[in-house]
């Protein structure tokens, strides 16, 4: 019996060595690619991304499979602190000089791709069902890589708070559409049960968020006046979280609803969520490396003509919508063309609903799953550039020593 506790407590202990070594190595390794990305003026996301590519089964196998496991957990903690900090983004000053054009540019952009994906793709001989339900995955964006580049880019501008808000509503908006679509794909006699469903989802995460926001409002940061502690930001943020996940509820927009609230109804501080700002970038940084260990190329084969349409269509889709919509709010000239392209890229929130329309249309889930996945892996590691490129433009553009 001894000599079975040894065992094990030597099996324990090589455990968790290997777990820091490999923890170790992660960090630094992004801290690698963080610096290549300095110098190659490419954004930190794209480096981390290509590196985790790398670094996972797809190339050297360097990050074991067990360790491609922490990503659902990582990325829930990552991806609530974006949340909380685009619900920041969304002040009564920036809704007040900004509203207009996020919500116009927003609703745009949803609605244009969903068309202009959906027609594309039946004059292409796709069944309609399927062309709308692709339509409607392509609405998605990628709230993580979208925040750090505009944070990596050290502009602050109307362009850039603008941004921050359409990221913050605009999946809401693809949810909402996503439901109605597999309403229509599927005329089926369950569509009050679909509708109610994601209606209890959207509305159940207002809900948590108004109240864990709330509260919060009103008790952070008397401990230390003007700044909340960072004891409280991570516990606010890990709570609404965990609530979330227990009502099956979407935990970004529980987030995002909660930071929206602090950060306009505070009395206690001067920056909500400061805190978060300090403490993200090593969850983020292990978020993109192991998502680009998850990746895999292997499915860019399985594309096909259906595949390549889809992404052509999609970009053609944020260029017309951004730049239409852009144009209604009347936003500045130099702003107008670069909405689109600064929308590009696209994450996990695709390839969650590609796995629900998966779940409710088996004849077409290996189609939906290898499209959405493709094209994630493109727009993933090929969008944070352009949004960078479109970040810096406008800047340029709109500077006095910018115009050539």
């Amino acid at each position: 019996m001894t000599r079975q506790l040894q065992n094990e407590s030597t099996f324990a202990t090589m455990d968790h060595a290997s777990t820091f070594i490999i923890l170790g190595l992660l960090f630094l390794a992004g801290l690698a690619a963080d610096q290549l990305g300095r110098l190659t003026r490419l954004p930190r996301v794209t480096m981390l991304l290509l590196l985790g590519l790398l670094m996972g089964n797809a190339g050297s196998g360097l990050i074991p499979g067990e360790v491609a496991l922490w990503f659902d957990a990582i990325s829930i903690i990552a991806l609530s602190m974006v949340a909380f900090l685009l619900g920041g983004a969304l002040t009564k000053k920036n809704l007040q000089q900004h509203g207009r054009a996020i919500l116009t540019i927003s609703l745009a952009i949803v609605a244009f791709t969903l068309v202009i994906i959906s027609v594309g793709l039946v004059l292409a001989g796709v069944p309609p069902g399927l062309a709308l339900i692709l339509g409607a995955i392509a609405t998605a964006t990628a709230p993580a890589a979208m925040s750090d580049v505009i944070r990596q880019s050290g502009v602050v501008s109307g362009f850039t708070d603008t941004l921050r808000g359409i990221v913050a509503i605009d999946d809401a908006w693809g949810l909402v559409l996503f439901s109605l679509v597999l309403i229509l794909a599927g005329q089926a006699e369950g569509w009050r049960l679909v509708l109610s469903g994601v209606l209890c989802d959207l509305g159940g995460a207002v809900a948590l968020g108004l109240a864990i926001g709330g509260l919060a409002s009103g008790l952070t940061g008397r401990l230390t006046p003007g700044e909340p502690l960072q004891a409280e930001a991570i516990g606010i943020v890990f709570l609404t979280a965990g609530l979330a996940l227990w009502l099956e509820v979407s935990f970004l927009i529980a987030g995002m609803t909660a930071g929206a609230i602090v950060t306009n109804f505070a009395r206690h501080h001067e920056r909500a969520f400061h805190e978060i700002e300090n403490i993200q970038w090593p969850f983020m940084l292990l978020f993109f490396l192991l998502a680009g260990a998850s990746l895999d190329p292997q499915v860019l084969r399985t594309l096909g003509l259906t595949g390549g349409l889809f992404m052509v269509l999609r970009v053609a889709a944020r260029l017309i919508g951004g730049y239409a919509g852009a144009r209604i709010a009347g936003v500045p000239s130099a702003e107008a063309a670069w909405y689109g392209p600064a929308l590009l890229p696209q994450a996990g929130v695709a390839v969650g609903m590609a796995l629900v329309a998966g779940e409710q249309f088996p004849h077409w889930s290996d189609r939906i799953m290898a499209i959405t996945i493709a094209a994630t892996v493109v727009f993933e590691i090929l969008g944070p550039p352009v949004a960078l490129l479109a970040v810096r433009r406008v800047q340029a553009e709109t500077l006095p020593e910018g115009r050539g």
